[in-house]
């Protein structure tokens, strides 16, 4: 790897985090924005240079880290206006010196409802929740902004993303478990190291186009809980009829969006994922006591 190479990351949160830590393995240097004070220790805890932004301002930090970034890495959510990020620092990204490529974490929710059916990267965008349609918008918008730049974008659209203190296991432990059954209902989900380092498989390819980030086993999300409690040795809670449930709206609408979706174009690039599917990544989770 180029330690030259200089990444901003817009969102240093879960994900980011996670990249910016590899990467500063890596004698990288690496700046993350984050919206709070609070959160700036724990970012140069990862080896990140903390940057706060919230989302509207350019301060002078920011822009002399934009100044230095070769790369950047978006993953700040976008809202009704588009993406608060690009609408903030475009003209600073426009005069970037040394920006050569941008990855912006996506979803794939932007594929929306496809009745259980496999989907990729060529698979018809049809997004349902409100958020999707978002992420959908936003993609477009970094692509003609990349476009206009002359600049390769990677988008990385990312399946339900957990990792140590976000998983199945830790749900378990603390009681906090849900077993919901809907027929049929299938999820892709995606460990946050294989997020990262899908991330840095793309930045030194310097990668242009989609990628599904996702695992190899799309499961019901009853499996994922029953799998978790034979690990952990607790059992299972109730199952819990989905079309009974008391669910908030968001949780509910993540049920609308059924799909199997395919990771084979990032297999094909080269990629090897560490966590390929649910039930080896809990296992080695548990036994390795990286849950918490």
């Amino acid at each position: 790897m180029n330690n030259k190479r200089t990444t901003l990351i817009l969102g240093a949160g879960f994900s980011g985090q996670k990249y910016g830590a590899l990467l500063s393995s890596d004698g990288m240097q690496v700046f993350g924005t984050t919206r709070s004070q609070d959160k700036m220790p724990e970012l140069k805890k990862a080896g990140i240079q903390p940057i706060v932004f919230d989302g509207s301002k350019l301060t002078p930090a920011l822009q002399d880290a934009i100044n230095q970034a070769t790369d950047v890495v978006v993953s700040i959510a976008p809202n009704e206006f588009g993406d608060p990020s690009l609408k903030a620092l475009s003209s600073a990204l426009s005069s970037a010196p040394h920006l050569s490529w941008i990855g912006y974490l996506s979803t794939v929710g932007v594929y929306g409802h496809h009745d259980g059916a496999w989907v990729d990267e060529e698979s018809t965008c049809k997004p349902v929740s409100k958020r999707s349609v978002q992420r959908m918008e936003a993609e477009l918008e970094w692509r003609k902004f990349a476009t206009t730049q002359e600049l390769p974008l990677a988008i990385l659209r990312l399946s339900g993303i957990y990792g140590p203190g976000r998983n199945a296991l830790k749900n378990m432990v603390e009681g906090k478990a849900r077993r919901l059954v809907k027929a049929g209902q299938v999820f892709n989900r995606i460990h946050v190291a294989d997020i990262a380092g899908s991330l840095r498989f793309l930045s030194n390819m310097r990668a242009n186009g989609i990628y599904n980030v996702t695992d190899d086993m799309p499961s019901p999300p009853q499996d994922v809980v029953e799998y978790a409690a034979s690990v952990t040795k607790i059992d299972p809670p109730e199952p819990i009829d989905f079309e009974t449930a008391t669910l908030s709206p968001m949780a509910r609408s993540f049920y609308g969006e059924n799909k199997r979706v395919s990771n084979s174009k990032l297999k094909e690039a080269g990629f090897q994922f560490q966590y390929s599917d649910y039930r080896q990544s809990l296992k080695k989770m548990w036994d390795e006591d990286d849950w918490r």
